[in-house]
């Protein structure tokens, strides 16, 4: 069943779910998906927050400790409040796409319901996902209906209760090497299994809801994308789709696109070896401060 790695250095952390998370298999470790809140010193804490959602296929959380723990402790150094989530998966909790958006959209909810306790603004919300974490965020951003908005053709099913009116669409996303299509001329096999579950011979309907590249719109959140045509897990082809259909609905982007790294590197920050990849982060920045969500 694997390891059960969890954030370390984080100011507190909680369950998503207090009540019992929707659709739960189970009452342990992996049936209990859990926030991670990471805050700033006063002195440099800006009124933005991200929410980080590390990969690993949609099958387990092996992303923690090099992509997760990493970008919430440099976010907190940029003054920015970090968020990660540990959402449900497949291998690991025998979950599917349900669980992991709910889970993904949950905590964007609840950080958003939080801003004042926070010291955040309720519009200044965004995500960074790597990976399969790379595919949530930026399906939050496509399928979560923006404040005042119409609500996207596939929304996320979410429970009705005291949060159903707080938007679970962060304000802007980094995707990072993401998982984005499951067409099968570029998806990757492992995160496509766990995102159907046991649906061996899922509909058309669900190919195209989950296949993030069909369901951008422009009411879609700004979107940086991030990855290197060194992939060899994920093909670099996912994250070219996905700023396509962003560029083709107008949506604000950015397609950083590196000749160096590999997958899995998180912020990369070894610029000797990785040179281009190295600079995603810098480039991230300003890019969220030129859309006026960042000071």
């Amino acid at each position: 069943m694997g390891c059960h790695p969890s954030p370390r250095g984080a100011s507190h952390h909680e369950e998503l779910w207090p009540s019992g998370a929707p659709g739960a298999l189970g009452s342990g470790w992996h049936d209990r998906p859990q926030l991670y809140f990471y805050v700033p010193d006063p002195a440099i804490a800006t009124d933005t927050a991200i929410v980080v959602a590390s990969g690993g296929s949609y099958g387990h959380h092996g992303g923690i400790p090099v992509e997760g723990e990493p970008t919430a402790r440099w976010l907190v150094e940029q003054g920015i409040t970090a968020v990660i989530v540990r959402y449900r998966v497949g291998e690991w909790g025998g979950y599917d796409h349900r669980a992991f958006l709910a889970d993904g959209a949950r905590a964007v909810q609840i950080v958003r319901s939080r801003a004042e306790a926070l010291g955040i603004a309720p519009d200044r919300i965004g995500m960074i996902g790597y990976s399969a974490g790379g595919h949530l965020a930026a399906s939050l951003a496509a399928r979560c209906g923006a404040p005042g908005e119409p609500g996207p053709a596939t929304p996320i099913e979410l429970p009705s209760d005291a949060l159903s009116g707080v938007s679970c669409r962060p304000d802007f996303v980094a995707s990072v090497y993401p998982v984005v299509t499951l067409d099968p001329a570029h998806a990757h096999g492992r995160s496509v299994r766990n995102l159907l579950g046991r649906a061996t011979d899922p509909p058309p309907s669900l190919v195209q809801a989950l296949s993030v590249e069909r369901q951008i719109t422009a009411s879609t959140a700004p979107t940086f994308v991030v990855t290197t045509r060194r992939d060899r897990k994920v093909p670099f082809e996912n994250s070219v789709l996905l700023h396509d259909a962003l560029v083709a609905h107008g949506v604000p982007t950015r397609l950083h696109l590196s000749d160096d790294g590999r997958h899995g590197v998180g912020l990369a920050d070894d610029p000797r070896r990785m040179p281009q990849m190295s600079t995603w982060p810098a480039r991230f920045l300003a890019w969220v401060r030129g859309l006026g969500k960042l000071d």
